[in-house]
């Protein structure tokens, strides 16, 4: 397909279209009703039932919850502060707070495996024992709580791209920070090597963008037993406090988001699509339909709303009904816009 008959047949060459309006994916054993699922980190769903009450959780505006990412220990985060709005998007140092494992898994995980949708546990380790420690305990409840159908409905995405942690390594086993890992192709090898043979499910790998070459990466992680792709994180950036002139963030440094690093990440997913066989999920800017178009374009199985979302959580949901539309309106599927750009 020509890039030019994604953006130009609205009619005619694409009528034989079957089902235009199909619009599922499958990632890996997990069979996802619409390509739209939310970032790690930027949806909390359970504390959105607070405010739109207990229907959010009967019908998530996206297909796939993401929650934050699961560290074996409870992590308080960086000094504050450590979130601001920049020129077309935002700028954090969280730092991977988060309750750890043990928390998550009495107390969160039991409501959100009975969400309606695909669940995807997103984990970040400093070692590999940490990752196949964290792989392996999930497994276990999963099984315990699920039996063996938890395959067909939940998935981990191996967090290896946080820019935001400071590094330290007391493991003996070579492994740094999460994003450290997901610098280098042969850690990211490893460290997705060491899951795969702990989970048997959906296995992501979620990339930074902050390297010479993300393809390169990603093939590295195909390579170790990846089933997909999450492409990207947010870029490493810096901000001043505007009269000091000294570092705003309690960081020092934290990663860029939103309509900002738009036209980097389309960038990567097409890098990326071009050299691998598996499915990708593309993020980063995403606020609209015509975004979520662009991203499949280049090489996107499934998008997810990051920034965007703390703004309006429902969005996931608009830009379902906006593909459907657009979808309808050019006789095309889904599947016919995937990679589209590339040739």
């Amino acid at each position: 397909m020509s890039t030019s008959s994604c953006i130009d047949d609205k009619k005619g060459s694409y009528a034989q279209s079957k089902n235009p309006l199909d619009l599922t994916v499958k990632l890996g054993p997990l069979e996802l009703a619409f390509p739209v699922i939310n970032a790690s980190g930027t949806m909390e769903l359970l504390d959105l039932a607070t405010v739109f009450g207990e229907q959010i959780l009967q019908n998530p505006p996206v297909s796939a919850y993401v929650p934050k990412t699961i560290t074996l220990e409870s992590r308080a985060g960086n000094a504050a502060p450590r979130i601001l709005e920049t020129a077309s998007g935002m700028i954090n140092a969280i730092g991977l707070q988060g309750e750890g494992l043990e928390s998550f898994v009495a107390y969160k995980m039991p409501r959100l495996l009975y969400l309606p949708c695909a669940l995807i546990l997103s984990i970040g380790g400093f070692s590999l024992t940490e990752y196949e420690k964290l792989a392996i305990a999930l497994q276990e409840t999963l099984e315990q709580s699920l039996g063996e159908k938890w395959i067909e409905k939940v998935g981990l995405e191996l967090n290896l791209s946080c820019p935001n942690v400071a590094t330290y390594d007391d493991s003996g086993d070579g492994c740094a920070c999460p994003m450290q890992l997901g610098t280098d192709p042969h850690k990211t090898e490893q460290v997705v090597s060491a899951v795969r043979k702990h989970w048997p499910g959906l296995l992501i790998a979620k990339l930074t963008p902050n390297v010479t070459d993300i393809a390169e990466v990603a093939l590295a992680a195909e390579i170790a037993g990846a089933d997909a792709i999450s492409a990207v994180n947010t870029y490493k950036g810096l901000l001043l406090d505007r009269k000091t002139l000294k570092p705003f963030l309690g960081n020092i440094t934290g990663g860029l988001s939103g309509p900002a690093i738009k036209p980097l990440a389309l960038r990567a997913v097409y890098d990326i699509f071009a050299r691998v066989s598996i499915p990708i999920i593309g993020m980063g800017g995403i606020a609209s339909t015509q975004d979520a178009m662009e991203f499949m374009a280049c090489g996107a199985s499934v998008v997810a709303v990051g920034s965007a979302g703390f703004s309006n959580p429902m969005l996931g949901r608009e830009i379902t009904i906006g593909l459907a539309q657009e979808l309808t309106e050019r006789n095309l599927t889904a599947k016919q816009v995937v990679g589209c750009a590339h040739s």
